[in-house]
């Protein structure tokens, strides 16, 4: 019978640790810039291939996403990304805004 590795049982998955170092880095952002910088991480890369985090004020962040379909969608998640965001940030973010890109 095989003998597990010793300290096995503390192994986490690299996504975890991963996650940490990313929250880490994020919080030492310069003031304003975290969220903007957490909002791929927050939504997840096939939302963030769709939407781009315009700007951060006022505890506002704004999200560009392509059309009022995406935004309905979106506003409906958005406790979800201010959970996610806040875990992430040292900005508090108090609410997430989407708005439709204009056209040029």
């Amino acid at each position: 019978m095989r003998q597990p590795l010793q300290g096995t049982r503390d192994l986490q998955p690299a996504s975890v640790g991963l996650a940490d170092v990313l929250a880490r880095s994020v919080r030492k952002a310069p003031p304003g810039q975290g969220p903007l910088l957490a909002w791929p991480l927050a939504c997840g890369s096939s939302v963030a291939e769709r939407t781009r985090a315009s700007d951060f004020a006022d505890g506002i962040l704004r999200v560009e996403v392509a059309d009022a379909s995406w935004r309905r969608e979106l506003q409906a998640l958005a406790p979800r990304y201010l959970a996610a965001l806040n875990r992430y940030v040292a900005d508090k973010v108090t609410r997430v805004e989407f708005f439709v890109a204009t056209r040029k």
